[in-house]
């Protein structure tokens, strides 16, 4: 058993819980006859300052008609949606309210170690009575996770986190905001994870004041180079990323990348995993330049392309 501090833990859970709050969101959706319906989805946030911003996952506010925010006291607020980011699956919203509303205190997710103990803040099925808690702890950190807008690198949790947690605050013995709870594995017991507070913090004022984050891009879609893979379509290399889709009018597409090209290195930095492509290309900033080392039917060519936004995110 892991020594634990009872009153801290309760006292933790007192700092944060009032900041907890419940979002409630309608979609239309169309049936097999094209009827539309209205269907309700239920998920968490956290007030993160005054004004009235909440913290949240993108997916549980994904598509909303309506939003209605309940407070731990009881207190129900329209939401609206302010700023989305996809890749990061963060969003916030707004309520309005001349009322004092309870403010969470976002801490250092780089200060957290595995072993640590965690609270999994939120409102796993809705219910009234306000926020619900359970307790874990860090199981890992920087776990990449791979989902449809790209790779999340998430916190890893034994906390239980159930439908409805999602957008919920992970927070310390503290009590300060450490992650929020993003996403729970269908296929494997006790195992959550959660988008690191820091994340969050890099891009919150850009959510709030342009309603997205601008991202850089090359457009490609690529896989690993493995020798298997390598034997059966008898590649030239058995390392690499092959790139298998180019967006159109892309910067990939602008500076002649082909289907087939097995990318080596960027930058001179070897190249082994798609991973390290993303990684790379978020560092960098818009308008920049970046050189690709590129390997066409046995063939080492270079190319250097320019960097531009991501605007297939917004048009989403």
């Amino acid at each position: 058993m892991i020594p634990v501090n009872e009153e801290a833990i309760v006292e933790a859970v007192e700092k944060i819980s009032n900041s907890v709050v419940n979002i409630a969101s309608v979609r239309m959706v169309h049936d097999q006859m094209f009827r539309v319906f209205p269907m309700q989805g239920v998920g968490s946030g956290v007030i993160i300052n005054d004004g009235g911003y909440v913290l949240t996952n993108y997916h549980v506010i994904e598509d909303a008609e309506r939003l209605r925010v309940t407070l731990s006291d009881g207190r129900v607020f329209n939401g609206k949606v302010v700023g989305v980011d996809p890749p990061t699956d963060l969003a916030v919203i707004k309520i309005v309210t001349k009322e004092e509303i309870p403010v969470a205190n976002l801490g250092d997710s780089s200060k957290l170690k595995v072993g640590q103990i965690v609270l999994a803040v939120g409102n796993p099925f809705g219910l009234t009575g306000g926020p619900t808690v359970t307790s874990g702890i860090v199981s890992s950190l920087n776990r990449r996770i791979q989902t449809e807008n790209g790779t999340l690198e998430l916190i890893q949790t034994d906390a239980a986190i159930n439908p409805g947690n999602s957008g919920g605050p992970l927070v310390n013995t503290a009590g300060d905001v450490m992650a929020i709870n993003t996403a729970n594995m269908p296929y494997a017991q006790g195992i959550g994870f959660a988008v690191p507070v820091n994340t969050a913090k890099e891009i919150l004022n850009e959510l709030i004041e342009k309603g997205n984050v601008r991202r850089p891009w090359i457009g490609i879609t690529s896989m690993k180079v493995t020798r298997s893979l390598a034997r059966y379509y008898r590649l030239p290399v058995s390392e690499g990323v092959i790139v298998v889709q180019i967006e159109s009018f892309s910067p990939a597409d602008n500076a002649g990348m082909r289907k087939g090209d097995i990318i080596e290195e960027i930058d001179k930095n070897k190249v082994e995993e798609p991973t390290q492509i993303s990684e790379y290309i978020h560092k960098k900033q818009i308008g920049n330049s970046i050189a690709l080392t590129v390997n066409r039917n046995g063939k080492l060519i270079q190319i250097s392309l320019q960097l531009e936004e991501n605007s297939i995110l917004h048009r989403r």
